[in-house]
């Protein structure tokens, strides 16, 4: 019987930063590592879930892999339901734990990892696991523009130019509740940046983070496995030394962060091209208060399934699997992730938007 503790890395880091494409990564070069993985995602569409089943996750059976060792939470918040979701998901490994090598989790963009951290104190699950690393994924070229500038003077001038951006807003808390947690810092998407705008970063980031932790550039996530896995920072020994906004959970066990600030919903219809379903995407971010978007669209005539993801007006997308023959390839579905949404307004506005940029299919 194996009697060492299993080593969790949590994969945290705010709304498309690249968390899900730096799990792939790590799925995708494991070496033969049995992972089990945990996705705690922020609406009623299970996007990353889906794409990472595509991994095979830890095992030569990608099916069988996938079905067994993928653990899906879809309330949007490890932090507030770690009694309720994520205790019953240890109980469940922890059966299993001579058949697993190392723990996954992604957060959702919207949880704090502090309170999800701690859980790893209570004696069944510490006598288990240990926390290898809380890893945080920032998004370069948004935090380079700015969108979480510490500086007064620079977030009133935003705030004036999109009250969005307004430094009381919690997602402003949340970036730095989620880098003060962390043992590694990824600054993300540095293909779009250039030297100046890197340092610029590092400056933001390195006063919310322990003078210990190493901040590290990369470009789609893709960083030495051995930079990733095998930190052995015991986190959950540590976290409570850790500053966080929003001090300590409430007597419900709730940590209050204003969770009703945010809105999830889906919009769903059939596309003729990936242009169109992009542009028309784009048309909802300038019309919308949205802050991530992503999905999947079924092209005509494409056998495989194009993942859609978008963070303000950039969007990216690539083809990652073939389509089973008992899905549905008539509609593509989008979740929309943002402040103040109406599931039948963006439903109406995102088919008006695809009839307006309808364009042929491309060859």
């Amino acid at each position: 019987m194996q009697t060492r503790k299993i080593p969790v890395t949590v994969v945290t880091g705010f709304l498309g930063s690249g968390k899900t494409t730096l799990m792939r990564h790590i799925l995708s070069n494991a070496q033969g590592k049995r992972i089990a993985v945990i996705v705690n995602e922020f609406g009623e569409l299970g996007i990353d879930g889906e794409i990472l089943k595509g991994c095979g996750i830890g095992c030569d059976d990608e099916a069988a892999s996938a079905d067994r060792n993928l653990y899906e939470l879809a309330n949007g918040c490890l932090c507030c339901t770690v009694q309720e979701e994520f205790y019953p998901v240890m109980e469940q490994l922890l059966e299993r734990r001579d058949s697993i090598d190392h723990v996954l989790i992604e957060t959702s963009g919207l949880a704090l990892p502090k309170p999800l951290v701690q859980a790893f104190s209570w004696p069944s699950i510490r006598n288990a696991f240990t926390v290898d690393a809380v890893v945080t994924m920032v998004d370069g070229p948004a935090a380079a523009s700015g969108q979480f500038a510490a500086n007064p003077v620079a977030v009133d001038a935003q705030r004036k130019a999109d009250p969005n951006l307004d430094h009381e807003s919690p997602l402003h808390e949340l970036f730095e509740d989620q880098l003060s947690s962390a043992d590694l810092v990824i600054v993300n998407k540095t293909d779009l940046m250039d030297a100046e705008a890197l340092r610029k970063v590092e400056a933001l980031v390195r006063p919310e983070i322990p003078a210990e932790v190493k901040i590290v550039p990369a470009h789609m996530g893709k960083l030495d496995i051995h930079a990733l896995l095998g930190l052995e920072a015991a986190s959950e020994e540590t976290i409570h030394l850790r500053h966080d906004h929003h001090g300590s959970p409430d007597e419900a066990g709730h940590a209050d962060h204003h969770h009703d600030e945010f809105d999830s919903v889906v919009v769903h219809a059939p596309v003729e091209s990936r242009e169109q379903a992009i542009a028309a995407l784009q048309t909802l971010v300038g019309q919308h208060t949205i802050y991530r978007v992503k999905g999947f669209a079924a092209l005509p005539g494409a056998a495989m399934r194009l993942v859609v993801q978008g963070v303000g007006q950039r969007f990216d997308s690539y083809f990652d699997r073939r389509w089973e023959a008992h899905e549905d390839r008539q509609q593509s579905r989008f979740v929309l992730i943002g402040e103040d949404l109406s599931a039948d307004a963006l439903q109406r506005a995102f088919e008006a938007a695809l009839a307006l940029t309808n364009t042929p299919a491309q060859a």
